[in-house]
């Protein structure tokens, strides 16, 4: 790989070029920290297990990460779970996702929490799961007119029920945590 050229900021034609895993936030890269722990990938296989088996939606489809989602040109993310409803031949998404998990890390748990927070947010993502694995808790917001608002609070338990553009799925946070 060639020298990485300093620029105030990217753009999707720089990010396809980088070797490793990153995320592209408004023109900042974000290195994705390495192989995440057995827990951290348990629960994020056990929350995509629980939205393919619930999940009732033709036009949408479960993904785990590394998955690109392409939301601008200068912003690419990937989301540790996502439900995409669009059939694309690129090699990432560019319709917003009803549907966005993330499970926190240490070295994630900052960004998933206030920049990533925003972006699905605004970007009018109408459900965003974050799954702590060290408490055992989730939280669950709903997005109502770009604002989410704390739909529900999980400790260990509880389901959750989500519902969009004729489409819905649950997660069995039961299930996940077991």
């Amino acid at each position: 790989m060639a020298a990485l050229e300093l620029l105030d900021r990217y753009t999707y034609e720089d990010y396809k070029k980088w070797e490793g895993r990153w995320e592209l936030i408004d023109g900042i890269p974000y290195a994705i920290s390495p192989a995440p722990y057995p827990k951290h990938q348990r629960l994020l296989l056990r929350t995509a297990k629980e939205l393919i088996d619930t999940l009732e939606c033709k036009e949408c489809e479960v993904f785990i990460s590394p998955i690109d989602w392409k939301v601008k040109e200068d912003t690419i993310v990937q989301p540790d779970v996502a439900i995409f409803c669009e059939d694309t031949e690129e090699q990432y998404f560019t319709k917003t996702p009803p549907v966005v998990v993330e499970v926190l890390s240490e070295a994630t748990a900052y960004k998933d929490l206030t920049t990533k927070f925003e972006l699905y947010e605004k970007a009018g993502v109408h459900y965003y799961v974050v799954i702590n694995p060290k408490r055992k808790v989730a939280e669950v917001f709903y997005n109502k007119g770009k604002k989410f608002e704390l739909l529900g609070y999980f400790e260990k338990d509880g389901k959750v029920d989500m519902q969009w553009d004729g489409c819905k799925a649950s997660i069995d946070f039961t299930k996940v945590f077991a």
